[in-house]
């Protein structure tokens, strides 16, 4: 695929999580948490344009994810803002980064190997379940090391915030990874099959014409 075209696609999809991201339907309150899906780009992208490019998105996601945390809070801001003080603190913690960024850029790289791995064991016929698994394995990387790094970063200031404690914590996380994490994730991964199939298609089109 030519440089011109990467970066057509790129801001395509850069524009499209702008949209998300000042409407609605990016972020969608359930509970203390947001369920999301601005992560459904950065998995398309990840893999139509690669790993690197799938990656970048996923990083400016992680931004926009904890700017909005700051401007629009919730019990749960702090986990995901570090300009945001923990409970019971006048202060944020640079824990939050880690939170807000590096789950969002697992979603621009993990959807992408999965893909390939896919389709070389289910070859071509295999290619709808193969973007569907994809799809679904890069919302649920989200879901799992954010929710899972809120637990071990910060369980205390969580369990405050749920009124929960001991190991009702992390049933509490599990709760949500099943409840809100696997629905995102089927979303995630039917929309991906869909869009990515054709972008795939027109690619493959292009660079046809091309030898």
């Amino acid at each position: 695929m030519k440089d011109t075209k990467k970066f057509t696609l790129t801001a395509m999809f850069l524009a499209i999580m702008i949209l998300l991201a000042v409407t609605p339907l990016g972020f969608i309150p359930i509970g203390p948490i947001n369920a999301t899906t601005m992560h459904i780009p950065v998995i398309i992208a990840s893999i139509v344009l690669g790993p690197k490019i799938g990656g970048s998105l996923g990083g400016i996601f992680g931004i926009i994810s904890m700017i909005r945390s700051t401007v629009i809070q919730t019990p749960l801001s702090f986990v995901f803002s570090p300009f945001i003080p923990v409970i019971g603190t006048n202060n944020g913690s640079w824990k939050a980064l880690i939170i807000a960024i590096i789950p969002r850029i697992l979603i621009g790289i993990v959807p992408y190997f999965v893909y390939l791995g896919m389709k070389k064991l289910l070859k071509e016929k295999g290619q709808s379940i193969s973007l569907f698994l994809a799809g679904l394995s890069g919302s649920l990387v989200n879901t799992i090391f954010v929710m899972n790094l809120i637990y071990f970063l910060f369980q205390k200031d969580y369990a405050a915030v749920i009124g929960k404690g001991g190991s009702a914590v992390y049933a509490a996380v599990l709760t949500v990874i099943f409840t809100s994490g696997v629905p995102e994730a089927i979303v995630a991964g039917v929309a991906t099959a869909a869009v990515c199939a054709v972008l795939l298609r027109l690619v493959k089109k292009n660079a046809t014409k091309k030898l």
